[in-house]
């Protein structure tokens, strides 16, 4: 199948294809390719992206599920053939093929499971030290916002506990066939150099999550299933909403609400 017909045979689908060889290269570049051997792409398609990551260092890898999309790789990209993983990224298991070795990811993402490849990531953070990426624009911002802004959530928390975020450029619906109705936005985030939280993790993402599901209540209101007591509760981290919360300060209250246990 040639490239035209299989955007033609994916239109349908509505998939969106990148065609500017110029932003693929920029995105490639934008991984520092230090403390890994590994890359992996997700979604390829038909290898736009791929290109550019097979000219670096690294060992390039990629996941996608489309089977149309597979046979074209394999027809046109030879050497990438013996690694390319046909799975689900959402429900397969990466250490069959990395064992415990850290590896980057990048990808062109598919909008409707963006953020649960981002969740997955977090996940498996301690083998990711890089990730870069585009979604949807909206969604980008999200997870770079700062406490305050009114995108600032559960994306924003969750991603900065763990690693720097930063928003790199935005693309627009033009460079792609057919062309999406909305904005992209490409991001970059670097694992921090200590990135075990003083709390407990698990508790830390629960608190996090309940605390953003009521996000115009005050945190004594919204966290009201945790048994936390008066005294504890009479601190004035409770008072605030949680958009109103650093990072940091989600990992306070995760230590009063611990040590109410």
């Amino acid at each position: 199948m040639s490239k035209d017909q299989l955007v033609k045979a994916k239109k349908h689908l509505g998939q969106h294809f990148l065609t500017d060889e110029g932003i693929a290269e920029k995105i490639a570049d934008s991984l520092s390719y230090k403390g890994y051997d590994h890359v992996l792409e997700i979604g390829p398609g038909m290898g736009v992206l791929t290109k550019y990551l097979l000219k670096k260092d690294s060992i390039t890898h990629v996941i996608e599920i489309d089977t149309e999309s597979v046979d074209y790789l394999k027809n046109n990209y030879l050497h990438l053939a013996d690694r390319i993983i046909e799975k689900d990224f959402l429900k397969y298991d990466l250490k069959e093929v990395f064992g415990e070795r850290p590896f980057a990811i990048i990808g062109n993402f598919p909008y409707n499971i963006s953020s649960q490849i981002l969740f997955k990531t977090l996940e498996m953070r301690d083998q990711i030290p890089e990730f870069s990426g585009m979604f949807q624009k909206e969604v980008a911002l999200r997870i770079c916002s700062k406490e305050g802004s009114k995108v600032y959530g559960i994306l924003s928390v969750l991603t900065q506990a763990f690693y720097d975020a930063e928003y790199l450029f935005t693309v627009p619906p033009s460079v792609f066939n057919p062309p999406p109705k909305v904005d992209s936005g490409v991001l970059i985030l670097t694992r921090k150099e200590n990135f075990k939280l003083p709390c407990n993790e698990e508790l830390f993402f629960k608190v996090v999550k309940i605390g953003f599901q009521q996000r115009r209540k005050t945190l004594r209101n919204s966290l009201k299933s945790f048994e936390i007591s008066e005294n504890i509760k009479s601190n004035p981290i409770f008072d605030k909403r949680p958009e109103q919360l650093s990072v940091q300060q989600f990992i306070a209250l995760t230590q009063l609400i611990e040590s109410a246990y």
